[in-house]
């Protein structure tokens, strides 16, 4: 059996789960997370990449150059493992960190030359990656899927 249909098929553990436990949406989500998670992780690792790599160059793409502190707050990772993260893209040519001109304490982060050309190389592994994930699901389930996830999280993100 590959790795992805042990993702997709449920095992023995999961057959003889009892049914309340099914029913429950924090259950489904956390189980689905787990195998999630494994499933990028290791599709990324396959090309030298970790998810809090590509958080960064989406981020630095998108809303462009930020501090450090800017860039915790925009990917969700933790300010001292970010510190890691932007050492690996900075010696992997992807990231370029110069000191803030109105701050010398500061670094301002920047997508470099070279992470603009990688980034839609990685869209397309993730691509790959989310199609097998939602294999089950027609295009328009999974739109519908990524609406209420986004719905749900936006609730709660504004309510904490």
């Amino acid at each position: 059996m590959s790795r992805a249909e042990a993702v997709e098929m449920p095992d023995d553990g999961a057959r003889s789960t009892p049914d309340r436990l099914r029913r429950r949406v924090s259950r489904l989500l956390s189980q689905l997370t787990v195998r999630s998670d494994r499933l990028i992780n290791e599709g990324l690792a396959r090309v030298d990449v970790r998810k809090w790599h590509y958080a960064v160059l989406a981020s630095l793409q998108e809303d462009g150059p930020g501090s450090q502190a800017e860039l915790s707050r925009r990917t969700g990772i933790y300010r001292s493992d970010l510190v890691g993260v932007l050492n690996e893209l900075a010696d992997r040519g992807l990231v370029e960190r110069v000191s803030d001109p109105d701050d010398r304490r500061r670094n301002i982060i920047t997508i470099s030359a070279l992470g603009r050309r990688r980034l839609p190389g990685l869209d397309k592994v993730l691509d790959d990656l989310h199609d097998e994930l939602l294999a089950p699901l027609s295009p328009a389930e999974r739109d519908q899927l990524v609406q209420l996830l986004t719905r749900l999280l936006d609730h709660h993100t504004r309510a904490s």
